[in-house]
């Protein structure tokens, strides 16, 4: 197939690149930025500039391939709002030119929020989430009944490995600049995890043969305690691993605080019995214990 794909030379959107290709896809790739355009042409796909405010170039991208793997999203805090607009159009552009195809539509979403006191699964209802991409989820099971074989791919808040700048690299820095490895309460709570490799590994799976409406768990470890991970970050960094109470945790860790403080139980059981799919890389711990988060660069 000839897969557009959103986000290509990010993070996720990179790997899913060079799974796709290497099964024997060709992929376009949207790019924003000639640095982007250099990536995806080194990484061997073809290249389609535009952005994800521009329908147009979202609508001709779409056209000129058989399915689309939409990673793409503003993560900007101060306009969640007019993010979650844009990616809601942009689905609706997808779902036009794709209606009636049998094509593949895929988008990313997460599992925080889904489920409180058990493991999430992909059963639980995107529509009562706390998600920024909750409505384009909707939208893109809808189209399911419109001849479009539309799913959502739930992502674990960690995906992890060599490159990424998300939660876990956060939660470094800030015990560096705190002096100490921090965890809120107890650390009893749960952070779901998997490998950038085997979540791009999913995303080619559910592209090839994943049935029209599907959810979709990239999740490779149900929950890692916050603890866990706080005693790890101290091993590698040589802190001390200490507490600090709900009150504190604003203080302490900013931002992320409402995040790290949440109980992230999910599982992706439905996901592997349906995609055959099985995460063959290294688990969080294992990963950080590899020593490629805690390397500085001048």
């Amino acid at each position: 197939m000839r897969i557009f794909v959103t986000g290509a030379s990010g993070f996720i959107g990179s790997a899913v690149v060079s799974e796709l290709l290497a099964a024997g896809h060709s992929v376009l790739g949207l790019a924003r930025s000639d640095a982007s355009a250099a990536a995806l042409t080194a990484a061997g796909a073809e290249v389609h500039r535009g952005t994800l405010d521009d329908p147009a170039s979202l609508r001709s991208g779409a056209e000129a391939t058989e399915g689309v793997v939409h990673m793409a999203y503003n993560h900007d805090f101060s306009q969640m709002a007019a993010a979650a607009q844009t990616d809601l159009r942009a689905v609706q552009t997808f779902g036009e030119v794709l209606r009636g195809t049998g094509h593949p539509l895929l988008i990313a979403s997460g599992v925080l929020g889904l489920a409180s006191g058990r493991a999430a699964t992909e059963h639980d209802d995107s529509g009562r989430m706390p998600h920024p991409r909750s409505q384009s989820a909707q939208a893109t099971l809808a189209l399911a009944e419109q001849g479009v074989r539309s799913a959502v791919v739930r992502f674990a808040p960690t995906v992890h490995g060599e490159g990424d700048h998300g939660f876990v690299h956060t939660l470094i820095e800030i015990a560096r600049q705190r002096g100490v490895s921090a965890y809120i309460g107890d650390g009893g709570n749960h952070w779901p995890a998997v490998h950038r490799l085997d979540a791009a590994n999913l995303v080619r799976l559910a592209t090839e043969t994943v049935p029209a409406g599907s959810v979709l768990h990239a999740v490779a470890e149900e929950g890692i305690e916050a603890r866990t991970i706080a005693e790890a970050i101290g091993r590698h960094l040589n802190l001390p691993v200490v507490s600090v109470t709900a009150d504190e945790a604003g203080e302490h860790f900013g931002w992320i605080a409402r995040f790290f403080a949440l109980d992230g139980l999910a599982s992706s059981a439905h996901t592997r019995e349906l995609l055959h799919w099985q995460p063959t890389h290294a688990g969080l711990i294992e990963d950080l214990d590899r020593g490629h988060y805690f390397q500085q660069t001048s």
